[in-house]
C-alpha cells in the first residue's frame, strides 16, 4: 500500500458524499515505529460528506485482523479488530486534534489519514490479549510455570528480617 493514497485534497471533494475504500497491509503497519501492531490485513471504509465549503462530516469503519504478540507467550496472534468512528474536520489557521474535531490548516486543505486510522485501530485492541486455551507456546508457558514456582518457593522459604521482627516483639 501506498502511504501517499491515504493524503486526501479536501478542498479537491465536492459537495455531498465522497466513498472511499483502503486495505491496509503488513507494509502499512511497518511504517509504523510503535510496536503494538507487527502487521494485518484491514479493509476501511471512509465515507465524507462536505457538509458546508469549510466543514467535512466523516465516517470511518475498519474491519479485519491484526497481528500482535500474546501477553503471556509473547508468540505472535491474529486478533479481529472492528472500529465505527465519526469525525468531523474544518479549516483553520493552525492544525489541531481536539476529540472528534480535527482543523486542518486551510492553506494546503490536505488531511493525512494514515496515523489515526491507525491510532483507531490500537484503541480497538483488547488490554489483555491472549491466545485461547491451549494455544499459547508450549515451550514458553514451561519456563514461565517454572520461574512462577521458584519464585513462589522463595516467597515461602524467606523468613522475617531480624529488624522488623524485632519491631514486631515492640509491637506486642
Amino acid at each position: 500500500m501506498d502511504l501517499r493514497d491515504l493524503k486526501i485534497n479536501l478542498k479537491a471533494l465536492r459537495d455531498g458524499l465522497t466513498k472511499l475504500s483502503f486495505d491496509l497491509d503488513d507494509t502499512y503497519f511497518a511504517s509504523f515505529e510503535a510496536d503494538e501492531v507487527r502487521g494485518g490485513c484491514v479493509h476501511v471504509d471512509i465515507d465524507i460528506t462536505r457538509v458546508k465549503e469549510d466543514f467535512f462530516s466523516i465516517e470511518v469503519h475498519e474491519k479485519g485482523n491484526v497481528v500482535i504478540s500474546c501477553d503471556i507467550c509473547l508468540d505472535s496472534m491474529n486478533q479481529s479488530i472492528e472500529v465505527k468512528e465519526h469525525l468531523d474536520i474544518t479549516f483553520g489557521d493552525k492544525t489541531s486534534e481536539e476529540d472528534s474535531l480535527i482543523v486542518v490548516n486551510d492553506k494546503n486543505g490536505i488531511f493525512d489519514f494514515t496515523w489515526i486510522l491507525y491510532e483507531l485501530l490500537v484503541l480497538d485492541i483488547p488490554i489483555r490479549h491472549v491466545h485461547a486455551k491451549g494455544e499459547c507456546n508450549p515451550v514458553m508457558v514451561k519456563k514461565l510455570e517454572e520461574y512462577s514456582s521458584v519464585c513462589n518457593d522463595k516467597k515461602t522459604d524467606r523468613s522475617i528480617d531480624p529488624r522488623w521482627e524485632s519491631l514486631l516483639k515492640l509491637k506486642k
